[in-house]
């Protein structure tokens, strides 16, 4: 057996003895786990590889190597709010730090918090409004902190009116200022002054051991990166999940797996109870070999729906793509139930409209704009034609299911949620009349631009997985149909390609939404077009197809003053979606489904999209850690 130090619950002790004692005394990549009881212990997989810096846990800090995803971020940090990806065990948003919603002044140039009192951090030092302002000052004093930036950019000044309330004053108006603390993959989590002021700069501590808000501290864990274990703090009802219950597991120990085969085995062993992702061709072997184990939907297609919406990018500072003609030509050519069996194997969760079919906007956007869909026209310059098919979802069901047979639902709404309500039928007809209404000739099969130069560019995608895929085919339909494409892979897809606009046409994704609300200021600011670089220059996200409309801008400065969760804030978003199908500056695909897996040999509890979808199961979001709540052994 390896030998393995704990963390000691003294932080001063360990603070004599040095970080060096908290880790193991000799390399392991497998954990633990016959040391700890089984039915106490839920083990969960992180996404990240082993941390090349494993003592580091000053997680306001980027680059310097530590892990997020191996339970700091999920088990340990908190911040004011929560909004959950789906449904929530009350609602999608949580008031965590903050015992209410936030509070604005008329004209959005001040927000007011009041705190949740009896929160006490890991160490036993009481959590008030001090640490608050603490967090902001001492990042906006230094801009190399996560939220440095977006502290001194946006705050004119901070200040703790008493022990549970703050006061933010605003450099500008801005309604959406709480999006900043509210988590969704993760926020600006909230710094313990007591320990960060101790050290003259507070960006070189190592955090080691951390001290958190969380339920769990940590226990102990590998000096190589590759797992942590934290256990449940005796104090748990000090922390604002409290509210919704005891954490089940006494201990959870994250572990780095980067093969894809060894998660399906260590799941089939009984060493492993949640899995961040799969390939769909892992799932689809997994539930067979295994019939405790499962993903978000109780058979096919089996993923998550993130709320991510993996499309085809257009650079707008290409003039082949500045023409809207091109642009829905384009769309009109690809068949999306080859891209859904190409890319997802059919377990593709199809969206023709630019909001992610996941979370609670199937029924905030994706029904109620079906009618709406149904009558949109299109004018090819030739005829009026209505190009989208409902039923696109259920066509893709019925041809995964002679493979897969009763694991396919047969209810068109469970179809519609699983495989999409609808896309936009190939039509080579239109797509051709929308090219020689836009100056372009045809010579046999192939087209030609204007200039009479051969119509083709490049399409740059990932180097594997299902969004290679979705490239490659995407390709290989615009080929068919007479327009030179290469599908071309990067490795720096969002830190170089797209950023500095090194594409013609990418697959990836600028659209990334709450997801259990349908406000999008989420990723919307983003692409007000002052935001827009210069050609040459650095894209800052999310908008990297540097697109810019007049209405765009209308819809993005009345989002800043509309209250978030109103109809009104909806509305708003109603007219986002029709612009974009009308314009067509990118062209919807799909969510990015997420083959998350879990198994309830151990544990029982886990959300389901059939019956209680109150979160997220990939492992690495911070809203994870509602789903440890609802946790019980299984024996």
């Amino acid at each position: 057996m390896n030998k393995w130090k704990t963390l000691l619950a003294s932080v001063a002790v360990v603070a004599m003895m040095g970080s060096a004692a908290i880790a193991q005394d000799a390399p392991a990549e497998l954990p633990p786990i016959t040391e700890f009881p089984r039915e106490q212990t839920l083990i969960v997989h992180n996404p990240e590889p082993p941390a090349i810096n494993p003592d580091w846990f000053n997680l306001w800090v980027a680059g310097a190597g530590g892990g997020m995803s191996n339970g700091l971020h999920q088990l340990m940090m908190d911040t004011l709010w929560y909004i959950d990806p789906d449904a929530g065990l009350d609602g999608a948003l949580y008031n965590s730090l903050a015992a209410e919603p936030w509070e604005y002044n008329e004209d959005f140039t001040q927000m007011t918090v009041r705190l949740r009192e009896g929160i006490y951090w890991s160490d036993g030092v009481e959590f008030t409004a001090e640490d608050v302002v603490y967090t902001v000052e001492a990042q906006a004093a230094n801009p190399a902190f996560n939220w440095g930036a977006t502290f001194a950019q946006q705050v004119e000044s901070v200040e703790a009116v008493d022990d549970y309330t703050v006061v933010f004053n605003l450099a500008r108006p801005n309604s959406r200022f709480h999006a900043v603390f509210s988590v969704r993959w993760n926020g600006a989590w909230i710094m313990p002054k007591h320990v960060f002021e101790q050290f003259d700069d507070p960006m070189e501590s190592d955090f080691n051991p951390p001290v958190g808000l969380g339920p769990y501290t940590l226990h102990s864990y590998d000096p190589n990166g590759a797992w942590y274990i934290w256990e449940k703090r005796e104090d748990w009802e000090r922390t604002t999940v409290a509210a919704y219950g005891e954490p089940g597991p006494q201990y959870i120990i994250y572990r780095s797996i980067p093969a894809i085969d060894s998660r399906l085995i260590e799941m089939v062993n009984g060493n492993l109870d949640m899995i961040h992702d799969l390939t769909p061709e892992a799932m689809f072997s997994l539930v067979e070999q295994d019939e405790t184990a499962r993903g978000w939907f109780p058979g096919f297609p089996h993923a998550h729906p993130d709320p991510t919406l993996p499309m085809v990018i257009f650079n707008h500072q290409n003039e082949l793509f500045q023409d809207r003609r091109v642009r829905w030509a384009l769309a009109l050519m690809l068949d999306a139930r080859q891209i859904s069996m190409a890319s997802y194997r059919g377990a593709a969760t199809l969206s023709a409209i630019a909001v992610p079919p996941t979370g609670t906007h199937p029924d905030d956007y994706h029904g109620p704009l079906q009618e709406w869909l149904e009558g949109f026209e299109l004018d090819t310059g030739s005829q009026t034609i209505t190009p989208y098919d409902p039923t696109i979802g259920l066509q893709v069901a019925d041809m995964v299911r002679p493979q897969f047979g009763d694991a396919v639902p047969t209810d068109e709404d469970a179809i519609r949620r699983a495989f999409g309500f609808g896309w936009w039928g190939q039509n080579l007809e239109a797509a051709a009349e929308l090219l020689e209404d836009a100056g372009f000739t045809r010579q046999g099969n192939d087209w030609y631009t204007p200039d009479g130069d051969r119509f083709g560019f490049t399409i740059t995608t990932f180097e594997s997985g299902v969004m290679n895929r979705f490239g490659t085919m995407a390709a290989q339909q615009w080929s068919q149909a007479g327009v030179q494409v290469t599908a071309e892979t990067t490795p720096q897809m969002f830190a170089q390609d797209l950023p500095l606009a090194t594409y013609d046409a990418a697959t990836a994704w600028q659209i990334e939404t709450w997801g259990g609300d349908p406000d999008l200021s989420f990723f919307l600011e983003s692409w007000q077009s002052s935001y827009v670089a210069a050609e040459g220059e650095r894209q800052p996200q999310r908008n990297w197809a540097r697109w810019q409309h007049e209405e765009l801008d209308r819809i993005i400065e009345e989002v800043r003053v509309t209250e978030f969760g109103t109809q009104e804030n909806l509305e708003l978003g109603y007219d986002f979606v029709r612009l974009m199908v009308e314009e067509m500056p990118v062209i919807p695909m799909m969510s990015f489904n997420v083959f998350a897996a879990y198994s309830e040999r151990y544990w029982t509890g886990f959300p389901t999209a059939e019956e209680n979808p109150y979160a997220n199961i990939v492992t690495n979001w911070a809203n994870s850690r509602y789903i440890f709540t609802q946790l019980e052994p299984a024996q």
